[in-house]
């Protein structure tokens, strides 16, 4: 099976000589769930912008479903990330002036499909995440880890193979970041490819993988004990 995500000697280097990421291996299975962790400037961030095709690498391949991102157009790097990958931010990145349905359907305005569609589509996605009777809330009268809920269902509503969670948990509570933590999960046991960056090592410790990166290089990887299941 092709990986989901493959980076062969992958560096970033930004004016100034800034060197974010340093000849990075690394590959990532379909239907793994991994932990990226690392303090700040550790170059984790930067990885997740090239994983998403958010950015290109100074040198090296990323491959996103077996995909050299570096040879596909601006209209297909921008149609890859609309069909093939998911978003998740610690800061939501919500409109206040949107209910929720609204704001989830918005993941699928570059899909084709027409506004009932994207806001039965939405619906659902808002009631597989538990926020079925939150459909026309706006975020304003949500809490964080709901907010965050939306967030996800709006990543997930197109169904993309890969999800990218930045910080998912980072502002959120212990009982909300579980529940976040859980929907992850099930999306992974469900098939999909699930990245979770973060600082926290106690959110990755609660993964199956752990990958650590300091300095712009991946120092550790390996799984986590009881594969993650505390």
């Amino acid at each position: 099976m092709t990986a989901a995500i493959s980076l062969e000697r992958v560096s970033k280097v930004y004016p100034g000589g800034v060197c974010a990421l340093d000849e990075v291996d690394l590959t990532v299975e379909q239907g793994e769930l991994v932990a990226v962790v690392g303090p700040s400037g550790s170059g984790k961030s930067t990885l997740l912008q090239l994983i998403g095709t958010l950015d290109v690498p100074t040198s090296g391949t990323v491959r996103l479903l077996g995909h050299d991102v570096s040879g596909l157009s601006d209209s297909l790097l921008s149609a890859a990330r609309a069909r093939w990958i998911g978003f998740v931010f610690q800061q939501f990145f919500l409109s206040g002036t949107l209910s929720a349905v609204d704001n989830v359907a918005t993941g699928l305005l570059y899909t084709g499909a027409g506004r009932r569609a994207r806001k039965e589509r939405a619906a659902e996605m808002l009631h597989q995440v538990g926020l079925g009777h939150r459909l026309d809330h706006r975020p304003a009268r949500m809490s964080g880890g709901e907010r965050q809920r939306v967030a996800i269902a709006r990543a997930l509503v197109a169904g993309p193979r890969v999800v990218l969670a930045d910080e998912p948990t980072g502002n959120l509570d212990t009982a909300s970041g579980a529940v976040v933590l859980d929907l992850l999960r099930e999306l992974q046991r469900a098939g999909t490819t699930v990245v979770v960056i973060t600082h926290d090592t106690e959110v990755a410790d609660r993964l199956p993988r752990r990958i650590r990166v300091r300095d712009g290089r991946v120092v550790a990887d390996r799984p986590t004990p009881r594969g993650g299941t505390r």
